[in-house]
């Protein structure tokens, strides 16, 4: 097959919907009979629920009903849900122990924010008046509010049903790491901590639900990543089977993490739909709610220790960590601890690794993934311990990592991991000659001769991306899709992926493009239905073109099959002997137009002996392994002596994501993950008080990168194809996040090192490091 399309940076072909405002999100959806449904959360972050009196809300004109867990008894199966990784401590994460988490809270509400009671009423300001006039008695109780407290005996507990607040201990070791640490010349160790930070997807969350009595159906309208697995929690939660429910996405605007199946509103919404139908329900998210409520990601404290050799070779790395799971921990916290674990080498080849995970259940917004889960935490680790071991041994931070580069592939880690393919040295040379590394250090040794705080920071990485094997992952590891070819030649696209950003629409129109002769204007992409495409796991993990695009190359592949053998039979000859041109397909000097095929495949007639008519194929692929794409980032940065401010004054990249179907797009999601890993190396928390009331909860709180603050971010790519998918591609969406934070904490704390600073964690907020100025230039 000639790649055409494949590999070119077409503009994306979505994009005239969404900037002149044609696209529908989920608040778009409009109904005749619509009841608006809001919630009543607790104001407490851990509490006895002694009565609720909803008496004076039901009262109220225009509402349709008040609910309580009480409602729900009998009508929800609850979490967790069939698909949750497997136990054990194999590649889906550790066994946990969990309490249930009922949509509702029953007796007991274990996080300021979560769900106690739910309206639904004619209009969205009925309901919320109605929230007003429910009475709920709580007797507060002891929280649990940091982790690596929690642990202590006599800490409160998380649940009161619990005896203490261990969710999960995840372990994993190779090689000798006592004797790696034994022979080593230098041990460094390095205390970090990445606080829990909010993934603010522009759209909240937000669903509609109807059941049709007649048809006995649930149609499930929900802003998702992943409608087939909402559709299997939805089911099992409502003792139905899963033909009886369908799931659609609407556009959905962004997610990073956070709309990753089933949430608590959505299985009450499903639940109400059936007690109030045949009236549909829509709920929306506020921006306070989507703060408060929704998965937070990272938010883990441990400790990282490298042993060296005196030229700077890594013997073994020893990796301890608590990570703050927040009042439940769901699988795709469990999973995001696995993948630190297995990624504790970074970018090195080191021959003995240790890694020891403690995830802990807090009063605290359960946590979930959050763009480069488990990776963005362990490659901040390994890359502040790497600046660490260069500036003790006094060697070049960029030959340290050079020197400890993996020189063959694949390369089993002691960790654990399998990297597929790679050449870590190709693009950490590209981004040097990016940044021009030479010039950058004279230029940073000047300024700080004239009294300027200036540093350069580094950071290697590599990703785990592309799930998977279905043994690693809760949807399932295969993406499904189906490739139609019309009478006339117009091509349909269905997949199980659902895009919310990332372009998949412009790369798989490409990809079906090229394997059919058409044009990507001919191609139209249907996704985010779990009506139209039989099964799939969604878009995460940065698997949408890796997984879901290799599915369709192959339906394409086999409608492309299929046509050639109708050419051939029309052309008289084999179809081996047909070649596939564009709009015709020739044999010899003679040929026939890709209509005709089209039209004769749709007639059923003068088809090759037993053949079907029409042209259709679906596959549902499931790749060799993972892939992990890897990279190389600079930052330059500059901090303020007077304010603390520290200031982004040069950004460069070198990623390889394997061959890349959309150049463009590639471009565009290492751009997205760079600003948001600078957004946590310099602004973002999610800050608690000491009652566990959640202070950042609004974007006048809660800080988040602007434009004006960023640098010119200068990328490239290398492309080192990977086997484990035909298309060679890893992956892209995640590599920016994951690599940034320590780029840019590199080069702050390097702007700060000549006055004596060996560490900061992020963020780095201008007032931390202006008590750091002050207390290391006196008063």
């Amino acid at each position: 097959m000639v790649r055409k399309h494949a590999g070119q940076p077409l503009r994306r072909l979505e994009d005239p919907r969404l900037l002149t405002g044609a696209a529908r999100y989920v608040d778009d959806l409009r109904f005749a009979d619509l009841l608006h449904v809001d919630f009543l959360r607790s104001p407490h972050a851990h509490a006895l629920i002694k009565s609720i009196d909803a008496a004076a809300a039901r009262a109220l004109p225009g509402v349709a009903g008040v609910f309580t867990h009480e409602d729900l008894r009998g009508r929800w199966g609850g979490f967790p849900v069939p698909g949750a990784p497997p136990a054990g401590g194999g590649d889906g994460g550790p066994a946990a122990k969990d309490p249930p988490r009922p949509p509702l809270a029953d007796g007991e509400v274990c996080y300021a924010g979560q769900p106690v009671a739910a309206v639904a009423a004619e209009s969205s300001e009925v309901a919320r008046d109605a929230l007003e006039l429910i009475d709920v008695r709580y007797e507060p109780l002891p929280a649990a509010l940091d982790a690596a407290a929690a642990l202590e005996a006599g800490a409160p507990r998380a649940h009161a049903s619990l005896p203490d607040n261990v969710a999960f201990r995840w372990e994993r070791k190779g090689g000798d790491t006592e004797e790696a640490f034994r022979k080593a010349d230098r041990v460094v160790r390095v205390e970090i901590r990445t606080e829990r930070v909010v993934p603010c997807p522009l759209e909240p969350r937000g669903a509609v639900a109807r059941w049709l009595p007649g048809e006995d159906e649930l149609t499930v309208w929900t802003s998702t990543q992943s409608p087939h697995l909402v559709r299997a929690q939805l089911a099992h939660g409502l003792g139905l089977p899963e033909s009886r429910v369908r799931v659609a996405a609407p556009e959905v605007g962004g997610a990073f993490g956070s709309k990753l199946g089933a949430c608590a509103e959505e299985a009450v919404l499903a639940v109400l739909a059936r007690l109030l139908a045949p009236r549909p329900l829509k709920w929306i998210e506020a921006r306070r709610e989507s703060m408060a409520s929704p998965p937070h990601g990272r938010g883990q404290r441990g400790a990282l220790e490298l042993a060296l050799r005196s030229d700077g070779k890594v013997l073994g790395v020893r990796y301890e960590a608590v990570l703050d799971l927040g009042a439940w921990s769901g699988p795709s916290a469990h999973l995001a601890a696995a993948l630190a674990g297995s990624m504790a080498c970074g970018a090195y080849a080191v021959p003995a690794a240790s890694v020891a995970v403690a995830g802990v259940l807090t009063n605290k917004a359960p946590a979930g993934g959050c763009r480069g889960a488990g990776r963005a935490e362990m490659a901040y680790a390994i890359e502040r311990a790497m600046d660490l071991a260069a500036a003790e041994l006094e060697l070049d931070p960029v030959e340290v990592r050079r020197a400890n580069f993996p020189r063959s592939f694949p390369h089993g880690t002691a960790a654990g991991a399998v990297y597929d393919s790679g050449d870590y040295a190709k693009t950490l040379d590209r981004v040097l000659e990016l940044c021009d590394m030479p010039r950058l250090r004279a230029e940073r040794d000047a300024r700080r001769r004239r009294g300027e705080l200036v540093g350069i920071g580094l950071a290697t990485y590599v990703d785990l991306c592309g799930p998977g094997p279905s043994r690693a992952l809760a949807a399932g590891g295969w993406e499904a899709a189906a490739v139609r070819v019309g009478p006339a030649g117009a091509v349909d696209v269905f997949t199980g992926a659902c895009p919310h950003g990332q372009g998949q629409e412009t790369a798989f129109a490409q990809l079906a493009a090229d394997r059919l002769g058409v044009s990507p204007e001919d191609v139209r992409v249907h996704r985010g239905d779990t009506a139209l495409v039989a099964g799939g796991g969604g878009t995460f993990g940065s698997r949408g073109t890796a997984v879901g695009g290799s599915a369709v190359h192959e339906a394409a592949r086999r409608v492309e099959a299929k046509m050639r053998r109708i050419a051939g039979a029309a052309l008289g000859v084999p179809a081996e002997y047909v070649e596939h041109a564009g709009r015709r397909f020739v044999a010899g000097a003679r040929s026939i137009a890709y209509e005709e095929v089209c039209h004769r495949a749709h007639r059923g007639v003068e088809l090759p002996e037993g053949l079907e008519p029409g042209l259709e194929a679906a596959c549902a692929f499931e790749p060799r392994s993972f892939t992990f794409p890897f990279g190389a980032h600079v930052c330059l940065a500059s901090v303020d002596r007077e304010t603390g401010e520290p200031r982004l004054e040069g950004y460069w990249a070198a990623d390889d994501c394997g061959r890349a179907v959309n150049p463009l797009l590639a471009e565009g999601q290492a751009h997205g993950g760079i600003v948001q890993g600078i957004g946590q190396a310099l602004l973002e928390r999610a800050a608690y008080d000491e009652a566990g009331q959640l202070l950042t909860g609004g974007f006048l709180d809660y800080a988040l990168p602007r434009a004006r603050g960023l640098p010119w971010l200068r990328c490239d790519r290398t492309e080192t194809p990977t086997g484990a998918n035909p298309l060679g591609a890893k992956g892209a969406g995640e590599a920016g996040a994951i690599a940034a934070t320590p780029a840019v904490v590199n080069a702050v704390v390097d702007a700060l090192s000549i006055l004596g600073v060996r560490h900061l964690d992020p963020p780095l907020l201008p007032e931390r490091i202006w008590r750091v100025l002050r207390e290391r230039s006196g008063p």
